[in-house]
């Protein structure tokens, strides 16, 4: 189920910062094991965009086989006929937070102002909008710390995502699951786009795609992310659910 490095369960696990620990893994050794994955990949260091007519590093074979185990992803995002919709969605809401949280923590030491000096995947360039609907643009390291404090206080706020029995949810509960979702892609685009390197230098690939692929399902089971959002990437999706015909039926049901 879960190895060393990053977990990856069914269960919900603590609240991270994303200055979590790495493992004991020091970023002179990351910084050997990216070197390798460089010189045999020959893609271009962090910071630099590919050619276009460079593959991506995340769609070579070798790593899109990768995963934790086969789960069935189907089974896991289908709402139970005895639970509760919005239920349903907070549990899994804050989960995903939980895991992505986690899986950018093991990469965020090598996401800093100065490699990553805005908040990018492919040639898609994301700003923050404020309360104030006032539009800033960032760091990706201060992006990704804004999803997750924003997203940390929703998530544990009684009144939006309450936990006591007989409370109920908020009018505008949906609205806030589609805004969580969609930040929270933008980080695991950003992972995969510009720092997949350090993650296959930590040998974290499998839980990544497993990751990514569980949240893709989910989020589509339930329309909370605009395809056009998340068609950047469209090809990895394309390539992890290849050999799954229940997460390949949720693929072509947009």
């Amino acid at each position: 189920m879960v190895g060393d490095h990053c977990g990856y369960s069914g269960e919900r696990p603590a609240l991270l910062n994303t200055t979590a620990s790495k493992n004991g893994l020091s970023c002179k050794m990351v910084l050997q094991a990216m070197g390798r994955v460089l010189r045999k990949s020959k893609t271009k260091p962090n910071g630099k965009k590919p050619a276009t007519e460079e593959k991506k590093l995340y769609l070579e074979s070798e790593y899109t086989k990768a995963r934790v185990s086969d789960f069935n992803l189907k089974e896991l995002v289908t709402l139970p006929r005895e639970i509760d919709l919005n239920e349903w969605l907070a549990s899994n809401t804050t989960t995903f937070f939980n895991l992505i949280n986690l899986q950018y923590s093991t990469i965020s030491e090598f996401c800093t102002g100065e490699t990553c000096q805005a908040m990018t995947a492919c040639n898609t360039q994301y700003y923050w909008y404020d309360e104030r609907g006032k539009k800033t643009k960032c760091t990706a390291p201060q992006y990704v710390d804004f999803v997750m404090s924003l997203v940390q206080k929703l998530v544990t706020d009684e009144d939006i995502f309450p936990t006591k029995y007989g409370k109920e949810f908020p009018n505008s509960f949906e609205s806030l699951v589609k805004k969580i979702c969609k930040y929270l892609f933008h980080v695991l685009a950003h992972i995969y786009w510009v720092h997949f390197k350090e993650t296959v230098a930590l040998d974290l690939q499998g839980h990544l795609n497993t990751l990514y692929a569980h949240f893709i399902v989910f989020i589509r089971e339930f329309n909370l992310v605009d395809p056009k959002e998340t068609s950047i990437m469209d090809d990895l999706t394309e390539v992890l659910f290849s050999n799954s015909s229940s997460a390949q039926n949720h693929v072509k049901e947009r």
